[in-house]
């Protein structure tokens, strides 16, 4: 948390950054800024620059900087790990996050962006587990979880004895996914999150890429990835929602997971 629709939500948000001009980059964490960048960097690169166009791919947000209609001249990638928020023009896109705190500090505003115009696009991050960097790599990601077809998901999991939920987390295989929306298309789909990944048969890749995009789809209609039917369940002693079986707790690719013995195998 924010996945996929979080940081889809702030895509659209993002936008009204397009057209607008770079007059001050704020950068006072050096450690939130990656890919070998310091805040003097990112200030050679931006400030002057007008923002062209904001694109996603899985959870990594991209403002591109620029001519319209050409390539950019920088790429600005931000990324919001665990507990990081934007906030447009001081308008927070979401409110607050699952698992985050209420709270408000000013030193968790850790990147901003001041336009011409007097308005600001900025990172809050409790935990500092996001980052921005300039031109991210992007070739490592795996297909967007949104739309993804029965062929890429297949091309994700073939072979692999990787444990399903932890495939499934891994953002070179499937762009996108975390561990709520995670727990919630195994449960949807039936499939135990400790099956070997390479071991589902074509009926099931097709029943479980389905999930995926039906899942994120409902839960983008309905505020976010923590408003899945499972997720009310997702606690000691939870019972699951569609047979009141008792759950199952464990953990996969470092995260704690809930999943049903009954109807997911």
């Amino acid at each position: 948390m924010p996945e996929i629709i979080e940081v889809e939500y702030y895509r659209r948000a993002a936008e009204a950054a397009v057209g607008r001009t770079v007059a001050q980059v704020h950068a006072p964490d050096d450690w939130f800024i990656k890919g070998g960048a310091d805040a003097d960097a990112l200030g050679l690169a931006l400030d002057g620059r007008t923002a062209a166009g904001v694109r996603r791919v899985g959870k990594l947000l991209m403002i591109d900087f620029g001519d319209p209609g050409s390539s950019p001249s920088a790429v600005l990638g931000l990324r919001f790990g665990m507990t990081g928020r934007l906030v447009v023009d001081d308008h927070a896109v979401i409110e607050k996050l699952e698992y985050s705190s209420a709270r408000e500090a000013p030193e968790w505003r850790r990147f901003e962006l001041g336009f011409a115009d007097g308005g600001t696009l900025a990172i809050v991050d409790p935990r500092r587990l996001g980052g921005v960097e300039l031109d991210p790599d992007v070739s490592q990601l795996g297909p967007d979880a949104y739309g993804l077809r029965t062929g890429q998901l297949a091309g994700a999991l073939e072979g692999s004895r990787t444990a399903l939920k932890a495939r499934l987390l891994d953002q070179r295989r499937v762009a996108g996914l975390g561990n709520l929306l995670v727990d919630e298309i195994l449960w949807r789909s039936g499939l135990d999150p400790a099956r070997e990944a390479g071991s589902l048969s074509t009926a099931e890749q097709e029943r479980l890429a389905e999930a995926v995009c039906t899942t994120v789809d409902e839960l983008a209609e309905r505020g976010g990835s923590h408003t899945g039917d499972l997720h009310v369940a997702r606690v000691r002693g939870g019972s699951c929602p569609r047979d009141g079986e008792l759950l199952d707790r464990r953990t996969f690719g470092g995260r704690t997971t809930y999943s049903c013995p009954r109807h997911q195998r």
